[in-house]
């Protein structure tokens, strides 16, 4: 038994105003000297760019992550495997391109050596690969004749580390190369875009080279330089040297007369960054604050958005930091944080929006208070006194859900001269916030964080279980770890781990065990105060140290309470699966679920614009102009979208959810009114989109669950459907830690179109518009690369008899025995034609049960009281 003092860091949501809601003269913790953060409204830095949150194989499938989690984080660019490559089996750029252009991404990086199989790549000749270059490019100008030009082309990949290593010997070679395959891609696209060398890091003595002899080199009837400049930076030293290549770079171009190109660093970051809100925040700082684009590292598999899709569609504590910063709009202004240029420190990202008068600071990555010492806060745009509201994101796991961020803190504000002061708590290396600035109007801000506590699994008491380190600032290639210590070797009957925690009320408290579960589902005992409370039941992951994190709901009362963790709940038989390890603990009182999101969370388009008077923010809409938000639902199932306006007549909101029009909503008369409609949301992100009549202000939107509304989901144990063919039920052993329902499901559905599983339609579900939720299971990868889990994502064709087919798309989740649910779009159109799963053409995923439910339940157009 090894026994830990405990360390809590507890966050309570009126303790946490006290220390940032002040906003001006003292650090948030006395005994620690805060970081300050110097931001200067008046001095401008360009336009947002918002570049830095590209991604390398970002995207895998159609559908995968979600169109709604791939629109919200927006990326510029995203770096994919040439067409019909071999590197992996999924991530094809022409594959995923319709899905990226329409979730507003800008240009596809096509890795044109990715069509090899081999890492590092086989090198079978020029020629050879001469023929697969015309192969690839002559596809895409045939399959895109329309937005062919939206394709960058990277003849090599780290080519210092492959097929070029030794410069001395085989500088000529490579430029001899690189003409080629120039040359053979503009003689198919004479207008196509060339990105490189694309080395694996900054090597001016090699660049130098060849933009000298690109310069005065021609490949064909143009240049051999390319169009965008792109090389890698990968390791954490780079946080602290990348400015230095920048404007070393930008330097050179002066000196040979050439440029400015621009710039795409295609691949940065270590596996600790991803996912992790305060290491992302230093390496969008950079990359924004030099107006270039960039592409997250590929170190896991392909289209999880680089370790920031939990499941399909959901977000982890990272999305929301890449979310936040494709929100900013207008100018960056300047930030200047305590350390420039030294990794692992506190830095900050800051934008201006005149139209909208808001001013926005991203700020994390430093485990002391934070400072933000704001100036230039012209009266004109702002006004007198000011609204500061605080958000926070955290790390909450690789596949751990995060709903919306909440607001830590909020304070109406005087401002004198331009200047204010806004404390941030220290503690939380982890963290980001996001810190907006707005005129005062109507109500003033309130925080609406819950009360949490935080405690680290290696500070518990132990038994039978040992603390591993996970230092991952001395090997930054490890995953992300709570503390940078976790707790394993769960594999003996009484092993356990034990913390006590004090909460202040009576009441419902969900606890977030942060755990990793290595390619297996399990399943741990919970004990309160030594009585068995529940059973946890785990998620699979991809290992030890890939975290998820598992959410459950207890009962407590006032005070203090011992929680235990054990691998049995006799004291005499191992859990199924129980040897998984413990990370972090996250207890946070339940609250009532609801969401609001106030108008200046909207991305506008159209001629949507916001006003400030009255009763406070607003979007104008009319037209053409349209307000989106992006919503988090924690679980699948009804809630109900609240929409608050005033309007200056009767007339039709137009609301789209994921791009299904909920039809129904409408300002009935002018004033101050509401309009609600009761939709299902699967778990994760939703987009949804409102217009409405010229004069209606749209003030906000609000989200609630409303489980009572679940009653109205049809479920069916898939063991209990008709079986076709080879489809078969598989009956879970006991030794299985699966979470299959019914201790059953349905295996070999698919490859054959006889293979099926048929759902008779109920009564009432006639045709209308329809969310089908299938729990399934897909472990199916490909092996052998040195690095990257190769997945492999699943189809299920659901054909309603008499009507239409629907492909529905079912990414890896780990284990055969391991199901989540996943929630595809249907349109029926018949009034009971049955609904059957199946593929012809390749396997499916395995099958627990299926549930149909009504996309919209009611539409309620009372205005408020």
């Amino acid at each position: 038994m090894h026994r830990h003092p405990l360390t809590r860091q507890a966050t309570v949501a009126g303790a946490v105003t006290a220390l940032v809601a002040g906003l001006a003269t003292t650090p948030a913790d006395a005994a620690t000297a805060p970081d300050v953060v110097t931001v200067d409204f008046a001095q401008r830095t360009g336009p947002v760019h918002g570049g830095a949150t590209g991604m390398l194989y970002g995207l895998s499938d159609p559908g995968v992550p979600g169109d709604a989690l791939l629109a919200g984080a927006r990326p510029r660019t995203v770096a994919q495997k040439a067409p019909d490559g071999d590197q992996h089996p999924n991530g094809d750029a022409l594959v995923i391109a319709d899905g990226f252009f329409a979730a507003g991404g800008a240009e596809v990086v096509v890795y044109m050596q990715d069509v090899y199989s081999q890492w590092p790549y086989e090198n079978l000749g020029i020629d050879d690969y001469l023929a697969k270059v015309d192969a690839m490019v002559r596809k895409v100008v045939s399959e895109r004749p329309q937005d062919k030009g939206r394709f960058v082309w990277v003849p090599f990949n780290e080519p210092d580390g492959i097929w070029y290593q030794d410069w001395a010997s085989s500088k000529e070679k490579f430029f001899s190369d690189w003409k080629a395959v120039v040359e053979r891609i503009r003689s198919i696209d004479p207008g196509a875009r060339i990105a490189g060398p694309n080395e694996a890091g900054y090597n001016p003595g090699r660049l130098r080279d060849f933009l000298t002899w690109a310069r005065d080199t021609t490949c064909g009837d143009g240049t051999c330089l390319p169009d965008v400049m792109s090389w890698h930076e990968l390791q954490r030293d780079k946080l602290a040297s990348y400015r230095g290549h920048y404007e070393h770079y930008r330097q050179m171009e002066r000196d040979l007369g050439i440029g400015p190109l621009p710039i795409n660093i295609d691949e940065y970051g270590n596996r600790r960054d991803m996912s992790v809100p305060g290491q992302m925040i230093q390496w969008i700082s950079l990359f924004e604050d030099t107006k270039v684009d960039a592409d997250m590292a590929y170190w896991t598999y392909a289209g999880n958005l680089d370790d920031h899709a939990v499941r399909t569609r959901q977000a982890n504590g990272g999305w929301w930091l890449l979310k936040w910063y494709a929100d900013l709009t207008g100018q960056t202004v300047k930030a200047v944080p305590p350390r420039l240029d030294t990794a692992d420190t506190v830095q900050a990202v800051a934008a201006i929006d005149e139209p909208a008068r808001r001013g926005t600071i991203l700020v994390g990555g430093g485990s002391e208070p934070v400072r933000l010492d704001v100036s230039g806060l012209d009266p004109a745009v702002f006004g007198r006194q000011v609204d500061v509201v605080v958000s926070r994101t955290t790390w909450s796991g690789y596949e751990g859900d995060a709903v919306k961020p909440p607001v830590v803190a909020a304070r109406r504000t005087s401002v004198s001269g331009g200047r204010l002061s806004v404390d941030l708590p220290g503690g939380d290396v982890m963290a980001a916030y996001r810190v907006t600035v707005v005129p005062s109007t109507g109500a003033a801000p309130e925080p609406d964080a819950p009360w949490s506590v935080s405690v680290e699994a290696e500070s518990a008491t132990l038994t039978s279980a040992r603390s591993y380190e996970q230092d991952t600032t001395a090997d930054p290639q490890l995953y992300a770890t709570s503390g940078k210590r976790d707790v394993g070797s769960m594999n003996r009957v009484d092993s356990a781990v034990t913390f006590s925690v004090t909460v202040p009320r009576d009441g419902r408290y969900r606890l977030g065990v942060y755990q990793g579960a290595n390619k297996i589902p399990g399943r741990h005992a919970l004990f309160v105060d030594g009585a068995l409370d529940q059973i946890v039941q785990y998620s699979a992951t991809l290992g030890w140290t890939y975290r998820g994190r598992t959410d459950v709901e207890v009962r407590l009362t006032a005070g203090t309470h011992e929680l235990s963790l054990r691998t049995s709940a006799d004291g005499a038989t191992l859990l199924p699966g129980s040897d998984v390890t413990l990370d972090r603990f996250d207890l946070t009182e339940v609250t009532d679920g609801r969401a609001v999101h106030p108008a200046d969370e909207a991305r506008l388009s159209g001629s949507a614009r916001i006003t400030r008077q009255g009763r406070g923010p607003a979007v104008a809409l009319g037209g053409g102009a349209r307000a989106t938000f992006y919503v988090a639902a924690r679980e699948d199932g009804y809630h109900d979208l609240e929409f608050a306006y005033r309007a200056r007549g009767a007339g039709d909101l137009r609301v789209t959810v994921d791009g299904r029009e909920i039809p129904g909503l409408r300002a009935t008369r002018p004033g101050e009114s509401a309009s609600r409609a009761r939709v299902y949301l699967p778990a994760g992100i939703s987009r949804i989109e409102v217009g409405g009549p010229a004069g209606l202000e749209l003030r906000s939107l609000t989200t609630v669950r409303a489980g009572e509304a679940d009653e109205a989901v049809h479920r069916v144990e898939a063991e209990q459907a008709l079986l076709s063919g080879t489809a078969q039920v598989v009956a879970v052993p006991a030794t299985s830690g699966s979470n299959a329902s019914g201790k059953a499901y349905i295996g070999s559905v698919g490859n054959g179109a006889g293979n099926t599983v048929t759902l008779p339609r109920p009564d009432g579900f006639g045709p209308g518009e329809y969310v089908l939720v299938v729990h399934y299971a897909n472990a199916d990868r490909n092996t052998g690369h040195p690095y990257n889990t190769d997945v492999i994502s699943r189809f299920l064709d659901i054909t309603e008899t008499g009507g239409a087919t629907t492909r529905g798309v079912f990414r890896h989740n780990y284990a055969w025995d391991n199901f989540w649910p996943q929630a595809t779009p249907l349109t029926l159109t018949t009034r009971d034609g049955a609904i059957v799963l199946g593929n012809a053409r390749a396997y499916g995923p395995n099958v627990d049960r299926v549930e149909l439910a009504r996309l919209v339940l009611e539409v309620d157009n009372a205005p408020r009281s």
